[in-house]
């Protein structure tokens, strides 16, 4: 019988008593996370929200100078609650570190526009366990209407998948966050087209609750014609919402931020579709 080495018998001690271990333990966090998962969209399929939305081990700061403009301009972060507002703070900080702010035409992007444009998109995706839009890598401002060479006409705003880029004009996107009770905002109409089709081509969570409430929410008007012609009758959504799907909700995202008393009470369902989608049970709505 071969007797075996010192250094066989060292080795074998060592895959034994650490190899084998590891390894039974990466193999058990695998199939942990799996699970975890697995549980994540069962409960999301069930329930229509995530199981957790906000859980961070480093939280962004804003400066000094950017917190006092969110607190200055944001009616919904002074809705919130101490707790969400710091989530939120948060979350616009990580977008605005996140994303590239470039000014065209001369203009100089300040700290105005950056908290701005992000407390917008923030806003829009606070229900959501993933908020970032990675649709989009830069913001391009505009001082006022540009000439779109994508769609070879004037734009006060629009998302370009193919360029990862959402644009705006200052002018207006300023002129729609200053009135908040119009149901014109263009900054809310762009990032609704940039959260729908993000959604479209994402398989997380927020994706998954989000299109699965599109879809009802299109069936249950294809299902009621009468609900359908009290839409168009009650000239509540501007005539640009019914151009296509996605025009539709971008409207009716308008609307359900900045009239949703308004918007309950004329089109319950709606409503109620349109806040389980979005995951929004904070500041009131």
């Amino acid at each position: 019988m071969e007797l075996k080495t010192e250094q066989e018998i060292f080795e074998l001690e060592m895959i034994s008593n650490y190899v084998v271990p590891i390894g039974i333990f990466i193999i058990a966090l695998f199939i942990l996370y799996r699970l975890a998962l697995i549980f994540q969209f069962y409960y999301a399929s069930l329930f229509n929200k995530p199981v957790f939305t906000h859980i961070y081990f480093n939280r962004n700061k804003l400066t000094l100078q950017q917190c006092a403009i969110l607190k200055q301009e944001s009616i919904f972060y002074r809705q919130l609650d101490d707790k969400n507002k710091q989530y939120f703070e948060h979350r616009v900080a990580t977008f605005i570190k996140e994303k590239e702010f470039v000014g065209h035409n001369e203009l100089e992007v300040t700290e105005q526009m950056r908290v701005t444009i992000a407390a917008t998109a923030i806003m829009l995706t606070f229900g959501f366990k993933k908020y970032l839009l990675n649709l989009i890598e830069t913001v391009i401002i505009y001082p006022k209407v540009y000439y779109s060479t994508s769609h070879n006409t004037y734009h006060k705003g629009e998302m370009n998948p193919q360029y990862k880029a959402i644009v705006f004009s200052w002018e207006d996107f300023e002129h729609g966050y200053k009135i908040g009770d119009d149901n014109l905002n263009l900054g809310i109409h762009e990032f609704g087209h940039a959260i729908h089709l993000s959604a479209s081509k994402s398989n997380d969570i927020s994706s998954l609750i989000f299109n699965k409430g599109f879809k009802k929410l299109t069936q249950y008007l294809q299902h009621n014609k009468e609900v359908r012609q009290r839409l168009i009758a009650s000239k509540y959504f501007r005539t640009y919402a019914y151009t296509n799907q996605y025009e539709f909700f971008a409207v009716l995202l308008e609307n359900f931020i900045e009239t949703p008393s308004q918007f309950k009470a004329q089109f319950p369902e709606l409503y109620k579709q349109m806040k389980h989608m979005l995951n929004f049970k904070f500041a009131g709505y």
